[in-house]
C-alpha cells in the first residue's frame, strides 16, 4: 500500500489508516481486525485514552507488539475520565498532558508514541501551555510527533502560527466538504498534513447509500437532497465501481491528505477498504462533477 510522508515528519503513513474505535472489546475479534489491517499492508493505527476508557489502547497495544517498530502508533488526549467513568471532561492544561502521556505508554505496552494528538481544543485553551506540554514530551522523547484533532478553524489557526504540529485530524468527505475552502490549502502551504475521518459519512456514501439516511438528511443535506444527489453520483462516477472507492479516493485527491482513517468491524470491511484504496484514482473531470453537484459548504462557527 502507498505512503504519503506527514507533515515536516520522517513519518510516512499508509494511505489507509485503522481508526481502531470501532473494532470493540471483545479481545480475539479484535485482534482479528487488527490481523487484517497489517496483512494489507496498513502501518497507521489511531487510537485514544478515551475509546472504551483506555481498553482500546490496550487491546490496540498488546496486538501491535509484534510489529510496534514497523507501524506508525497514533492516540490522542484532553479528555480526563470522570472517575466513575460516567463521561469526560476537557483538559487540556500541560500537567494533565504529561501525566496521561505516561497511562497511554502504559495501555499500549510501548515507550514511545508516534503521533499524539490533541483530542479537540477550543479557542478558550491554554493553548501556549498544552504546546509546551506537546514540545516537552517530544524533547523527553516520549512522543515523535504531535498533532491535533480538531474541524474549529480559530484553534487550527492558532496551532499553524504557535506550534510544530505535523498533522489535523478533521472530518472531510463527499458531503463534508467544510475543509476545502480554507482549512485545506491553508495546512498544506504550511506543510501540515491532513488525517481525514469520516470519509463515508455514516454509510452514505457506501453501496448502501440512502438505507443509511435518516429523515433528518446530514449535515447541510435534506433527506430529499440526499435522494436527488447519491444515485446521481452513483450513476456517473461508481457504475462500474463501488461507492467506497470513489469516497476514499476523493480524500486522496487532495494534496493535503496523508491517510484516509476507516473504522472497520471485521476483517471483511477492512479488505474492502484497502481494495478501495488501492483502486484507481479519480480523474479530474469525475472530482469536478462531484464538486458541481454536492454542496461546497463552510465552517460557520468558530470564526
Amino acid at each position: 500500500m502507498k505512503k504519503r510522508k506527514l507533515g515536516h515528519s520522517d513519518l510516512y503513513v499508509t494511505e489507509l489508516g485503522l481508526g481502531c474505535m470501532s473494532i470493540g472489546t471483545e479481545e480475539k475479534a479484535a485482534r482479528k481486525i487488527v490481523e487484517a489491517a497489517l496483512e494489507e499492508g496498513i502501518n497507521y493505527f489511531d487510537t485514544a485514552d478515551l475509546y472504551d476508557f483506555g481498553k482500546n489502547e490496550r487491546i490496540v497495544g498488546q496486538a501491535l507488539k509484534p510489529v510496534r517498530e514497523q507501524v506508525i502508533l497514533a492516540t490522542k488526549v484532553g479528555n480526563r475520565p470522570n472517575p466513575d467513568k460516567t463521561g469526560w471532561t476537557w483538559d487540556p492544561s500541560k500537567a494533565y498532558i504529561k501525566e496521561e502521556v505516561k497511562n497511554s505508554l502504559k495501555r499500549l505496552g510501548t515507550d514511545y508514541i508516534d503521533l499524539y494528538q490533541l483530542h479537540g481544543g477550543t479557542i478558550e485553551d491554554p493553548i501556549e501551555e498544552t504546546i509546551e506540554a506537546f514540545e516537552e514530551l517530544k524533547a523527553e522523547g516520549f512522543i515523535r510527533c504531535y498533532g491535533i484533532s480538531s474541524i474549529r478553524p480559530n484553534v487550527i489557526r492558532e496551532y499553524i502560527k504557535k506550534s510544530s504540529i505535523v498533522s489535523v485530524m478533521m472530518q472531510y468527505s463527499i458531503l463534508d466538504r467544510r475543509p476545502e475552502e480554507e482549512a485545506l490549502p491553508l495546512l498544506h502551504e504550511h506543510g501540515i498534513s491532513v488525517v481525514t475521518r469520516g470519509p463515508l459519512a455514516k454509510g452514505l456514501l457506501s453501496d448502501r447509500l440512502l438505507s443509511k439516511a435518516t429523515e433528518k438528511g446530514y449535515l447541510d443535506y435534506s433527506y430529499e437532497d440526499l435522494s436527488e444527489i447519491l444515485p446521481g453520483l452513483k450513476e456517473k462516477v461508481a457504475s462500474a465501481r463501488s461507492f467506497t472507492e470513489v469516497a476514499l479516493q476523493y480524500n486522496l485527491a487532495t494534496p493535503a491528505v496523508a491517510s484516509v482513517v476507516v473504522g472497520a468491524s471485521s476483517p471483511e470491511q477492512i479488505r474492502s477498504n484497502a481494495a478501495a484504496i488501492r483502486s484507481n484514482p479519480l480523474t479530474k473531470e469525475e472530482v469536478l462533477f462531484i464538486k458541481e453537484v454536492t454542496k461546497p459548504s463552510v465552517y460557520r462557527e468558530h470564526r
